[in-house]
């Protein structure tokens, strides 16, 4: 079929049901809801078979859904209504929540209802969730209502009345955080179910900040709300009974001005900061039941090595390159065999932080000191010849992030995975020794297609290309145990050896063809010419990237029908969630 989705922004849901559908041999399409953009105009321009939204928080307009059928993705399970499905679902601690796909009508949430699927609702931020069991959940009903939709035969089933839960827009009055009385449990909950939008709003050093994000806290103490200590760019703050650590903070928006940027807390407060000790993780040894937070981490397992990180968002600014740079040398010291890069069940990466560029005092330098310390740390991981290193992505990668994955050995997916291997989209050129590493995977044509057409690419789909070596399906959660006994057996092939040494061989003689240095040369001249002009696109995509305006129109890319690859290998059905019967730069 031909399908149109509608969707209020092109999200990591939508991304991904834009490259399944594509797997699926459908043709797809996208038109952005956008203020003062009449809708049922473009609807009409597209004439498609199907109109699909995966992500929309206005109203598909009568004169659409009356002429054609359109289909929403809600994030809750049949019965429940409202915007704040998903945050009531974290702050509320259910352990199960589900996906319904019901056809639109006048009452928003209230259609027939053509697919649902159920999710396990594991203890993390609702972001994640919504990157990771929601949309397994979401593409499982999603995939099931299109073949129901293009069947012509089946018929949606009413809601039944009696079951119908509608609730309000979870306001920020409902989401304040006590700090003299909350525990760490209920404020974790809190920041839980605002994560990443919209935070919570509160009261700190003179200021009003949403914070974003929370970890708990199992040594530091202190007064309730005060805060304790400094790591890694966040801020540790004290509870009733504990403390959390806070990695990010938004300003509230003053009328009039542009929107602040999420940025790391410490970084946010500046000189609000009183002195405070800054608090480093402790070393894996004598934290190896993780009860502190650490954005960084290290183990191992006989012979295989796990390097771990998670920033939030997936961005990587200068200081977490170079933190990552130095936990990865240290890693290389370690007589291991196979070393493991990620391992998460959130974003692997999306390259530079653009939010730290967009308020530091100097953008360009502060873009050029960030794409330099990201260059140092692909450049380490692709001249280590001495063991196998493999980049296990539980979660998206994008630009300079997905560009990382292709520097190791072997590059693992979890089968949810969404790729955006491309910079073209906020006007760059790109480093990060692409223009090395993705045409060695996939070849110079589909290289250039990738990194122009700017489209997301679906695990299967990246599979295909062979832009990556091996699908995992598996839930979110089980990701890292899944990838822990994937590499144990990698080390443990007679083989193994026999590949490192073929690797190093292999090195040597790609250097003495083109040094490394020169891809990095030509690459960086061409980003340099772009960060200090002032007048490059990049600049004025960047500010509207990070500050969340909105776009003047669908980007053209978007809006072009993408034909589908009929007769594809459809990896992504063996998704699942563990439970019996039963889904961004």
């Amino acid at each position: 079929m031909y399908v149109l989705l509608v969707a209020s922004a092109f999200n990591s849901l939508t991304q991904r049901v834009h490259a399944e559908l594509r797997d699926h041999g459908h043709r797809v399409a996208v038109e952005l809801a956008l203020p003062g953009v009449p809708l049922a105009d473009a609807v009409l321009r597209h004439d498609p078979d199907l109109v699909l939204a995966p992500m929309l928080t206005t109203a598909i307009p009568e004169e659409v859904w009356s002429a054609r059928t359109c289909l929403i993705v809600h994030p809750g399970p049949v019965g429940d209504r409202g915007p704040s499905s998903l945050d009531r679902a974290v702050q509320e601690q259910v352990t199960r929540w589900g996906v319904t796909v019901l056809q639109a009508g006048a009452e928003m949430d209230a259609g027939d209802v053509w697919a649902t699927a159920e999710c396990p609702v594991p203890p993390v931020g609702k972001s994640d969730l919504y990157r990771g069991e929601i949309a397994d959940a979401a593409l499982r009903a999603v995939l099931l209502a299109v073949e129901r939709v293009a069947s012509g035969t089946h018929t949606p089933v009413p809601q039944d009345p009696a079951a119908v839960r509608t609730r309000p827009y979870l306001r920020q009055e409902a989401r304040r955080i006590d700090w003299e009385a909350d525990s760490t449990d209920r404020v974790l909950r809190t920041l839980r179910a605002a994560d990443s939008r919209p935070g919570v709003l509160d009261e700190l050093l003179g200021g009003e900040w949403y914070l974003h994000g929370g970890h708990p806290e199992h040594r530091l103490r202190g007064r309730p709300g005060e805060l304790l200590a400094t790591r890694a760019g966040a801020v540790c703050r004290a509870t009733a009974d504990g403390a959390v650590w806070i990695p990010e903070l938004r300003a509230r928006r003053v009328p009039g001005e542009p929107a602040p940027v999420k940025l790391p807390a410490a970084l946010a407060l500046g000189d609000r900061l009183p002195p405070l000790r800054e608090h480093p993780a402790p070393p894996p040894h004598a934290d190896a039941r993780g009860r502190t937070w650490a954005d960084v981490r290290y183990r191992e397992e006989g012979p295989v090595g796990f390097l771990s990180f998670a920033f939030p968002g997936g961005a990587m600014g200068t200081a977490q390159c170079r933190r990552l740079l130095e936990a990865y040398r240290a890693a290389c010291a370690r007589p291991t065999s196979v070393l493991v890069l990620g391992g998460g069940r959130d974003f692997f990466s999306n390259g530079i932080h653009l939010g730290i560029i967009e308020a530091a005092a100097d953008p360009a330098r502060e873009s050029w000191d960030n794409i330099n310390a990201m260059d140092d740390l692909v450049e380490a991981v692709l001249t280590t010849t001495d063991r196998l290193v493999v980049a296990a992505l539980g979660g998206n990668a994008a630009a300079g992030g997905a560009m990382l994955a292709l520097a190791a050995d072997e590059v693992w997916c979890r089968a949810g995975v969404v790729l955006n291997p491309h910079y073209r989209l906020m006007g760059l050129y790109g480093s990060e020794y692409w223009t090395y590493t993705l045409p060695r995977r996939v070849g110079a044509a589909a290289a250039d297609r990738l990194t122009t057409e700017a489209l997301p690419v679906s695990a299967a789909g990246a599979l295909r290309l062979g832009l990556v070596d091996r699908t995992v399906p598996c839930a979110p959660q089980a990701f890292a145990g899944e990838t822990a006994r994937l590499a144990a057996h990698l080390a443990a092939l007679p083989a193994a050896q026999s590949r490192i040494a073929a690797k190093k061989a292999l090195r040597e003689r790609d250097e003495a063809v083109r040094p490394l240095a020169s891809y990095r040369e030509a690459e960086l001249a061409l980003m340099h010419r772009t960060f200090f002009d002032p007048a490059a696109p990049y600049h004025a995509l960047r500010r509207a990237f990070v500050r969340k305006e909105a776009a003047a129109a669908t980007p053209p890319h978007l809006t072009r029908p993408v034909p589908g690859r009929p007769g594809a290998a459809i990896t992504s059905l063996a998704v699942h969630d563990g439970a019996p019967g039963a889904e961004g730069c």
